[in-house]
């Protein structure tokens, strides 16, 4: 056996056949993260021409060191120790060999599955003895982190779309679901957009995610060229919201109306439950007044319609990745989020995909911090997957110690100057 640097197609044809596996473990990940200054590069351990594990090593200077991780870990059976631990020792003495100090994965091993209320429904019998196993090879676990302290989230919302659309909308948390139908009464429509509508998504998300537009491009022109990407985009038609909003006023007021005849009608009946539908429908009513000059304003200054919000998704077998997202705070109220990410989960069910991976999460069982993005993603009736968290193997005794050293002499410096 031996590590050697595999082409793309030698990657790929190991990949066609593993089970599990992500678009962060592609050759068109890498082309990325080379166009982002990093170094990348396929790896494989091979045995008589055949490959038994692979792994995309992506490479940073840090303090002048070099420092390298594998997002989502090895392409490898986390089950066979023999196979772990012969790659483990080649893969030390490869990456030593080109002064690369230590080398950081979080691998896709799962720990723990919850359903949407937080309850545990799978526990992984094998996970303890390979957690132990990775330990004794030398791998250094980071912390079972709760937030998005590790290289990817140690927590996922993943969508089982493997069945009809009906029973995937029926799932969704009945309050979503009203605001999915409010959505489409408000005049709201789902688009597939191309390149030309990247600007939306990077202007909708830049405040949470630190990527550059050039990185947007990036990823969608490589994975583009195997059709592997597709971006979506929910649009206000300002006429229809009009429209829409009028004839709400108008029922209600008619509505409100009738219950003011009503109370006039007979002076001598007990008018209590009237009088307190009066006074909800009045409340109502000044609700609706109040959409009706918000309507007529986003006419007048937006008449071709607003972009609310706006998704990237990768598609990569039989599974769904919401890689961005993102949407305009003014309009939040609109829930455009909502009916774009429902549309989008509809359709490619209908299409025959397997999963849909809403992303990162933070720890269901601690969740203040972000407990809204976790609503948000869970109350589609996902399940959440807890992984193993980070792991780091050094790959360089020498050079890790300098490394450590240089780091610590920093932070002091650093908290000197604080």
């Amino acid at each position: 056996m031996y590590i050697k640097e595999l082409t793309n197609e030698e990657f790929n044809n190991f990949t066609s056949s593993f089970p599990y596996k992500t678009f962060y473990q592609t050759p068109e990940y890498a082309f990325v993260m080379n166009r982002e200054k990093n170094e990348a590069f396929l790896l494989g351990l091979v045995d008589d021409n055949y490959t038994l594990a692979a792994g995309l090593i992506i490479v940073e200077k840090r303090n002048g060191f070099k420092y390298a991780y594998t997002p989502r870990g090895f392409l490898i059976d986390f089950n066979d120790y023999t196979l772990v631990e012969q790659f483990t020792k080649l893969l030390k003495e490869y990456l030593g060999k080109k002064d690369i100090v230590a080398l950081r994965i979080n691998p896709m091993i799962v720990r723990n599955i919850y359903n949407n209320k937080r309850q545990v429904i799978y526990k992984n019998k094998h996970y303890e003895s390979i957690f132990e196993q990775l330990i004794k090879l030398g791998y250094n676990h980071c912390g079972y982190n709760d937030y998005f302290e590790a290289i990817k989230p140690r927590f996922e919302a993943i969508l089982n779309i493997e069945t009809d659309t009906e029973t995937i909308f029926n799932n969704i948390d009945k309050n979503y679901r009203k605001k999915i139908k409010n959505a489409i009464e408000d005049g709201i429509h789902v688009y597939k957009g191309s390149f030309n509508e990247l600007k939306y998504l990077y202007e909708q998300s830049k405040y949470k995610y630190p990527r550059s537009y050039n990185f947007l491009k990036d990823i969608y022109k490589h994975y583009d060229q195997k059709s592997m990407v597709d971006l979506y985009y929910a649009k206000l038609n300002t006429e229809e919201y009009l429209i829409n909003s009028q004839k709400e006023h108008e029922e209600l007021e008619t509505e409100t109306n009738e219950l003011n005849y009503k109370i006039m009608e007979d002076i001598h009946k007990d008018k209590s439950k009237l009088i307190n539908k009066k006074l909800n429908s009045d409340s109502l009513l000044n609700k609706y007044e109040n959409k009706l000059i918000t309507a007529t304003s986003l006419l007048q200054n937006n008449p071709e319609g607003i972009v609310l919000a706006s998704l990237m998704i990768i598609k990569y077998y039989g599974t769904i990745y919401m890689f961005m997202d993102g949407y305009d705070m003014n309009y939040r109220y609109l829930n455009a989020k909502h009916l774009l990410l429902w549309k989008v989960i509809e359709e490619y069910a209908k299409k025959g995909f397997k999963k849909f991976n809403l992303g990162g999460i933070s720890n269901v069982n601690k969740e203040e911090k972000y407990k809204g993005l976790n609503e948000f993603r869970m109350n589609f009736g996902s399940c959440a997957m807890e992984y193993a968290g980070d792991f780091e193997l050094v790959t360089n005794n020498t050079l890790y110690f300098m490394y450590k050293k240089t780091k610590s002499i920093k932070n002091i410096i650093k908290k000197k100057g604080e």
